[in-house]
Formats: structure tokens, sequence, C-alpha cells
């Protein structure tokens, strides 16, 4: 059963990812998507290639600390990780670095104001 459980985890975290690039698509922050299905197929591009750079690091022994250095290298990784799937999924356009750079902000912040709305209605 741990295994329905976790295949129903990652498709809820897929979808709510897809729907904040949808809408950080829909308000023109620096990239654009011509649809769900596709904000639904850049959300899985990105968590897969997101996982590979973070392993990747750690086999190197890399470790991204906290504070401002480490939000500002996060931010960066974020925007490189926006390009390279850009390159790959059809309907999603990034619009260079500095627009991947805008939409890793907005798609945090959108992310953020979201999981703050769902801890108000949880309680």
């Amino acid at each position: 059963m741990e295994i329905v459980g976790l295949i129903g985890g990652i498709l809820v975290g897929a979808l709510i990812s897809a729907l904040i690039i949808w809408v950080v698509g829909k308000l023109g922050l620096g990239i654009e998507v011509d649809g769900f299905g596709a904000a639904f197929i850049a959300a899985i591009v990105i968590a897969v290639l997101s996982f590979v750079i973070t392993w990747i690091l750690g086999l190197v022994g890399l470790e991204i600390s906290g504070g401002i250095i480490g939000a500002i290298i996060h931010l960066v990784i974020a925007a490189i990780v926006l390009m390279v799937a850009g390159n790959f999924v059809s309907g999603l356009r990034v619009k260079g670095f500095l627009g991947a750079l805008i939409a890793a902000i907005a798609i945090a912040i959108v992310g953020g104001l979201l999981a703050w709305l769902v801890s108000l209605i949880g309680g």
C-alpha cells in the first residue's frame, strides 16, 4: 500500500507544481506556457532535473548553505533548470536567463503564497 501513497503524493505534487508554473506563465513573468498540459510536463521535467543536479552536487561533496548566499545559489540553479526545461518541453518558452530568474522568483513567491493559504485553511 505504501507505493500507492507514494505515487499519489508524487502526482499531487506534480499537479500543484504545474498549477504554479501555469499561473506564473499566465502572469507573463519570464516564461510562457501554452496550457496546463505543458505546465504539468514542465513540472515533471523540472523535478527530475532538480533531483539530478542535487544528487550530482552531493556526489562531489558540495552542500549549499543557508543564508543570503545559499538563497542566491538556489535561485541561480532554479533559473538554469528552467532554461534547460524550456529546451525539452514543448509549450514552455523561457525568456533568457533574466526571464528564468524572474520566473524562478515568481514560482517561489506563488508557491509560498499557496502554502500559506493552505496553512490557513488547515488551521
